[in-house]
Order: C-alpha cells, then structure tokens, then sequence
C-alpha cells in the first residue's frame, strides 16, 4: 500500500490564553482588553489581539491577519516542495496576500483572498535560454499548490493567486 492509498492524521495543539482582564472582566463591552496569547510547544509564544476595528491592540497580531497568512504559508510550502521535485530551482519567492473581511447582520467572514507571489527561479547561462518551459511550468505549478493547500482545502473562501514568475541569469 503506497501513501497515497492510506490515511495519515496528523494533530496540532495550541493553547490560547485571554490576557486583557483588566479588573472587572467582560462588565461591559467597553471594559475588557481583547489581548491573548498562543502558545504551542517547543515555539516562540505570539501575543495577538482583535483587529483595531473591533477595540484591538494594532501593534499585534490579529486572527485576520493569521488567517491571511496561514493560506498564504501553506500555498508557499505546497508549491516550494512541487518546484523541488519537478526540477525547478526556486531562489526567491515573496508574496503580498490580501483578504477581505464582510461583516454582516452582526457576524461575519472572509469573502476573498487573494495571493500574489512573486517567484524567482533560476535561469539559464547568461547569454543562453531563460529556461522559457520552466517558466510555464513554475507557473501553472501554483494551480497544483493551491489544490494540494491543506489550509485552502479546508476553508470555504474564494483564493484567487496571481502569480509573477522571475528569472534570475545565473553566471557562466
């Protein structure tokens, strides 16, 4: 049986703790601070509040913010270990994720995210081929990554990537 063809589980543990009692708790909307911590073993531990919109700390991390993040990370990792095996030699790669939050009849939730990575890969000799195959190929690898996400997998939000794949002429 090969790993395809089973199940693998894998679990994560954090541990979030509400640091912003401020001497009365939650008596009002106005009198509690919205700061906590995560922790989870063996790493550094994160502060994180709500978002400035919502009373939070602006200096610190909000869930949003992680959320955004987490799609953007896990589509990284995804489409790093697919340019690896297939041979593409990714030397840089940036990303400015964005998401955007719709509040609604009291609740809310993300209604788009959108990634736009910026792929450095690594050319030909000076002078010579650009590699112009690979470079269509370390594009439409994104499609791949975006499907094999386990973060983008597991939400219900629209992720659009718009990918820009660079090539950097290595010397001869």
């Amino acid at each position: 049986m090969s790993a395809r063809d089973r199940t693998i589980k894998h679990s994560y543990e954090a541990a979030l703790t509400w640091t912003g009692n401020q001497g009365t708790g939650t008596s009002d909307y106005r009198s509690y601070g919205r700061s906590y911590t995560v922790s989870v073993a063996g790493k550094p531990e994160l502060r994180g509040s709500a978002d400035p919109a919502f009373r939070g700390d602006a200096a610190l991390h909000n869930p949003e913010d992680l959320f955004v993040a987490a799609i953007a990370g896990c589509h990284m990792l995804s489409y790093l270990s697919l340019c690896a095996r297939r041979g593409i030699r990714v030397i840089a790669y940036e990303d400015r994720a964005s998401g955007v939050l719709t509040l609604e009849g009291g609740g809310g939730r993300f209604t788009d995210v959108e990634l736009n990575p910026v792929v450095t890969v690594a050319g030909g000799a000076e002078g010579g081929d650009a590699g112009g195959a690979d470079l269509e190929l370390a594009e439409r690898l994104h499609e791949t990554a975006h499907e094999q996400c386990f973060i983008a997998s597991s939400v219900s939000v629209p992720i659009r990537c718009t990918p820009t794949i660079r090539t950097e002429v290595t010397p001869e």
